[in-house]
């Protein structure tokens, strides 16, 4: 039996506001940071893209690195409160007439500077929430393709799990067999679940896939 989800409604996280914008660079490189809120030890990637991808492509991104599924509604959430998410194929937002076109602003757009920060909500009902920072924008490395997972720590929480605040206790179930419920949620999970796996090599695969 999976952990009870909450209705899919979006949270609201406070950003730090982006600095004065800088010029769009279309054959520049964002190196970005992108860390789990609410957990404690830190779940986190970096990794680069091009400036010039859409918010609608780095979702996809972010759902490779992180390694979510692509199972649940998300959005984008600027530190003005602009709210960025897929359209439907009738024209619309497909679930919130409110919310602008992901896949027509760049990221460029939305992080001009460094330090500048981007919320990322994945799984409404779950809440995970999700800070993307800029770290740098440099020139394309010669001969290096991207996008590019560079480092990263931990693995990413089951899907369906019950957000940040279930997490820690479904991890304190699996760890104790004498937990009530360590056999019915080792069941749902399907087996051993290693919270500090982070396998770089994989995530870099399955890029060169993407790509």
């Amino acid at each position: 039996m999976a952990p009870t989800k909450r209705k899919e409604t979006a949270p609201k996280l406070k950003l730090r506001p982006a600095a004065a914008r800088a010029p769009k660079t279309p054959a520049s490189i964002h190196e970005l940071e992108i860390s789990l809120c609410e957990i404690e030890p830190r779940i986190w990637r970096r990794f680069a893209v091009r400036s010039n991808i859409t918010l609608a492509k780095l979702h996809d991104i972010v759902q490779v690195v992180m390694g979510w599924t692509d199972s649940h509604l998300h959005q984008f959430v600027t530190d003005d409160d602009t709210h960025y998410a897929p359209l439907s194929p009738y024209g619309d937002p497909d679930w919130d007439e409110r919310v602008s076109n992901s896949g027509k602003v760049r990221v460029h757009d939305v992080l001009p500077t460094k330090g500048a920060q981007l919320l990322y909500q994945y799984d409404f009902g779950d809440g995970w929430e999700h800070v993307i920072e800029l770290v740098d924008v440099r020139p394309p490395e010669p001969g290096t393709e991207y996008p590019r997972c560079l480092a990263g720590e931990r693995a990413c929480p089951p899907e369906d799990c019950g957000g940040p605040y279930s997490y820690p206790e479904l991890l304190a179930a699996l760890a104790n067999p004498k937990h009530p419920e360590h056999k019915e949620l080792a069941e749902w999970i399907g087996g051993e679940f290693d919270a500090e796996a982070f396998d770089l090599e994989k995530v870099s695969g399955m890029l060169a896939e993407f790509r």
